[in-house]
């Protein structure tokens, strides 16, 4: 597979900043943990990654514009083209030692996505993405699942924790969905979930209250490996409403009709 130049740079970046995530992984008895809220807790290797991945992209293009996790918006010279980076996606799983968390790392052109790259530095999955021209598991050309019945098809979902709103809300979706699919899991990482969307790993996956970063490069991945993505009004505008529904061409529709039963 012959990536862009850009592409390069996205991909350099989060492999520098995976191994630095590797050598504290598993040492997380070691970490300086702040908490930010209730169940929502920021490490000093999240901090970390994200200004190593912040300084890698700034040298390559330091008129681009970024959105970071922990440091927010910054606007640079070029507001035509934006970094969209969680340097640590799954962090209450990197704290308790649990594979499943990635870095995420997007470039949106003109307000829409041009290139997105996930990877998990403990397995080394690297998935890529660019705008026409398909999705890869490193060099594996992907695909979304073509299952086409729910009773056929494995779900993920995103579990609101301590502190997060509309609990009873998701227990409802929940309830439907479980109604209707053959299984329904959790990976923690909504990065992951996306990736694992496109690599045809689950067939369908929702989530709410998310934020940009967290879906910014899988949603372009998703897209580009075959598959369907939308905020729960079957919409474009996953950034404002923080809500996402993901799949194949034929469960798209159904899990969506689903999650908004509630």
């Amino acid at each position: 597979m012959a990536r862009s130049a850009i592409l390069n740079v996205m991909v350099e970046a989060a492999m520098k900043a995976g191994r630095g995530l590797t050598r504290d992984f598993g040492e997380v008895e070691n970490l300086q943990v702040s908490v930010k809220g209730p169940g929502d807790f920021v490490s000093a290797a999240d901090r970390k990654a994200e200004e190593t991945i912040a300084g890698y992209l700034r040298k390559a293009r330091p008129e681009y514009s970024m959105l970071l996790e922990e440091s927010g918006a910054i606007k640079g010279p070029d507001s035509q083209h934006r970094w969209i980076v969680d340097p640590l996606d799954g962090t209450n799983n990197f704290l308790h030692s649990n594979p499943m968390f990635a870095i995420s790392i997007g470039l949106e052109t003109q307000g829409v996505m041009a290139a997105g790259v996930i990877y998990n530095p403990v397995t080394d999955e690297l998935f890529t993405a660019e705008r026409g021209q398909g999705a890869y598991l490193h060099n594996r050309r992907l695909r979304v699942a073509g299952r086409r019945d729910l009773v056929q098809c494995l779900l993920c979902c995103g579990i609101p924790g301590l502190g997060r709103k509309h609990h009873e809300k998701f227990l409802t979706r929940q309830r439907y969905v479980m109604a209707e699919a053959g299984g329904i899991r959790a990976t923690g990482s909504a990065a992951l979930s996306l990736a694992y969307i496109a690599a045809g790993r689950f067939d369908g996956y929702w989530e709410s209250r998310l934020s940009p970063w967290n879906i910014a490069a899988g949603s372009l991945i998703v897209r580009e490996a075959g598959g369907f993505v939308s905020d729960f009004e079957d919409r474009d505008n996953m950034f404002k409403s923080g809500d996402i529904v993901a799949g194949n061409e034929q469960i798209h529709p159904q899990l969506l009709a689903l999650v908004n039963r509630a």
